[in-house]
């Protein structure tokens, strides 16, 4: 099994963790780094195991026929990773298309 992120999402992770800090939502910079780098760590440790969804309709501008997990973080805020699954010389591979947490997308799904 391999977990890969199209460019736009490995550039919105990265980008992430400068608004983190940047907003004050992490009073350290490396917090904010620490933060993003778990949440992807977590996404690649468990998304075979998470039980997933087919992704709605509204969501087709990132990829078609997407399956979607949420992971919690914390009480407040949770990440949904979109993603389609696929097999390359017989191996799975989970390509994450988008991610966005519970602020901007929750009325979508």
């Amino acid at each position: 099994m391999k977990v890969t992120a199209i460019p736009k999402v490995q550039h919105y992770l990265e980008g992430l963790k400068k608004v983190l800090f940047e907003e004050e939502y992490f009073g350290f910079e490396e917090s904010a780094i620490k933060y993003v780098n778990d949440l992807f760590d977590d996404i690649v440790e468990t998304i075979a195991i998470c039980p997933s969804k087919p992704a709605p309709k509204y969501f087709d501008k990132y990829g078609k026929n997407m399956e979607y997990v949420v992971f919690r973080k914390n009480k407040h805020t949770s990440w949904y990773v979109f993603f389609r699954v696929y097999k390359k010389n017989n191996e799975i591979i989970y390509q994450i298309r988008y991610i966005a947490n519970n602020h901007s997308i929750a009325q979508y799904c």
